[in-house]
């Protein structure tokens, strides 16, 4: 029997099956949904270890279904949709969706970025909350609030380490600007965008080899933000 079962949720055929041969594997069973609410009606008998939600369905909205779904679990959730409003994005992320990828898509990011999520479910609750995370010569303790890279410890001010440290903790999944603001500075008015821009810029700087060609904090244009570990 396979290890895993992936849940694709989009009225579109010719997705479902790109989607299905992208994941399906001797080890993974991939199952499909039409419309919204067949797809619920699969999450909730099946319990997918992934789910793979449309926005355009034909009877729910994909917002919807993705409230629904966080309602009852915390299954890893992509959202693959043709929408590129940066406000759908950013409202379906903050709805609990694990990360968004619009069509036309590539099929290598998509399967890293399935790969991605499904690594960061299999976590045991200890894992999830490990006390180190390394990463393209960066290594950040949590514990000791250290912060080092390529061995020489970098210094950074308690705004750059709040922020570090919730984009780390959740590793290859888009923070969108408005959870970070929340989470940063603990509160929900004033221009998140600009606030963080000038933040990032600096952890870049002290962190990236390449600030201006990023690979660790990556950005999500009118979202939000990314710490990436793979690639």
């Amino acid at each position: 029997m396979p290890a895993l079962t992936v849940l694709v949720i989009d009225d579109e055929p010719q997705i479902r099956r790109v989607v299905r041969h992208a994941l399906e594997t001797a080890e993974t069973r991939v199952i499909e949904a039409a419309s919204g609410r067949e797809g619920l009606d699969l999450a909730a008998a099946e319990r997918p270890d992934l789910i793979v939600l449309d926005l355009g369905l034909p009877d729910v909205s994909g917002l919807d279904v993705c409230l629904d779904i966080r309602s009852w679990s915390t299954v890893p959730l992509v959202v693959l949709s043709a929408r590129h409003s940066v406000q759908e994005k950013a409202a379906l992320l903050d709805a609990g969706a694990d990360d968004y990828i619009t069509k036309p898509f590539s099929t290598l990011e998509f399967q890293a970025r399935v790969r991605a999520q499904l690594r960061r479910a299999r976590l045991p609750v200890s894992a999830a909350v490990e006390s180190r995370v390394q990463a393209r010569g960066v290594e950040i303790d949590f514990v000791r609030r250290a912060v080092s890279r390529d061995g020489a410890t970098v210094h950074l001010t308690p705004i750059e380490w709040e922020l570090l440290r919730a984009l780390a903790r959740h590793a290859g999944r888009t923070m969108t600007h408005a959870q970070l603001f929340a989470q940063v500075w603990a509160r929900s008015h004033g221009d998140a965008q600009q606030y963080l821009r000038v933040h990032v810029a600096s952890l870049r700087r002290k962190l990236e080899p390449d600030p201006v060609r990023p690979r660790l904090i990556l950005t999500e244009p009118g979202v939000g933000y990314r710490f990436e570990t793979d690639g």
